[in-house]
């Protein structure tokens, strides 16, 4: 009992960890299974077809590019906005300010099928045609919220003798800017990003609603579903988890490396 009162936080946390993976592992295994039937639910035998052939199947590697390149695009508009609103959010007083705090939290709490049927509804009456732009405004639009919370959350935890040390070694705004603050608010950046390209990658009710005959990732295999789907989605899902979990690594021992550098100086 002693020893389990010790380590009962990490026993649970052990568990919880369990609980999320074996979904993912799951999705590993049966990508190197040959199904004997169009379901791909039950061990048949090993094989590498679908890692071989990842774009055997119609769709497969097409719907999988569509929402890669919605996703990047996506991305890469929101993060820049939502960066530019946490610095004002954080570093300036305005009028209306904390209306805006409210306002960004706003698609966060609003379910997703309310705000992919309101910017369905958007679209239609201003008689806009769906496809791949409604689709990629419609994930700017609530993952500018998740990069506003992250980059918000690191620049208020920055020091701000940092800054101040740069200003009194006669650095301006924009070399402080660029060599201070732009350094140290980097890796919310970053990270801002990686949860806003696997948002929109990850998104379908939205996408459902504004993608009119686009097919998204997602959406291919929502539709795959009703008739079987094949192995190679298990592949390309297993890929980009892979994918993702080395940028994560990777970036984990840059950081460590970095830390240990700044030590022994």
């Amino acid at each position: 009992m002693r020893w389990l009162r010790r380590n009962i936080i990490a026993i649970i946390a052990i568990a919880v960890l369990v609980y999320l993976f074996i979904p993912i592992a799951v999705v590993a295994f049966l990508s190197f299974n040959n199904p004997a039937s169009k379901f791909n639910i039950r061990w048949n035998e090993f094989s590498l077809d679908a890692w071989t052939n990842l774009c055997g199947v119609p769709g497969v590697c097409s719907s999988f590019a569509t929402s890669i390149g919605i996703g990047i695009i996506a991305t890469i508009i929101a993060t820049v906005l939502g960066a530019m609103i946490s610095f004002a959010l954080v570093r300036y007083r305005f009028r209306g300010r904390s209306t805006t705090n409210l306002l960004i939290f706003l698609p966060m709490a609003t379910p997703e099928v309310v705000m992919g049927s309101s910017l369905l509804a958007l679209f239609l009456n201003m008689r806009f045609p769906l496809g791949q732009v409604t689709v990629i405004i419609a994930h700017i639009m609530f993952i500018i919220s998740f990069v506003v919370v992250t980059v918000k959350a690191r620049l208020q935890g920055l020091d701000p003798r940092l800054e101040e040390a740069a200003r009194d070694l006669y650095a301006g705004p924009r070399a402080t800017f660029r060599y201070v603050t732009f350094p140290l608010v980097l890796p919310g950046i970053l990270g801002a990003a990686l949860l806003g390209f696997s948002l929109s990658f990850d998104d379908f009710i939205i996408s459902y609603f504004n993608a009119g005959t686009l097919v998204t990732f997602p959406i291919y295999i929502w539709g795959a579903a009703q008739r079987g789907i094949p192995v190679q989605v298990n592949a390309l899902a297993t890929l980009v988890f892979v994918l993702a979990l080395l940028v994560v690594l990777v970036a984990q021992f840059v950081s460590y490396r970095k830390r240990k550098s700044v030590q022994a100086h």
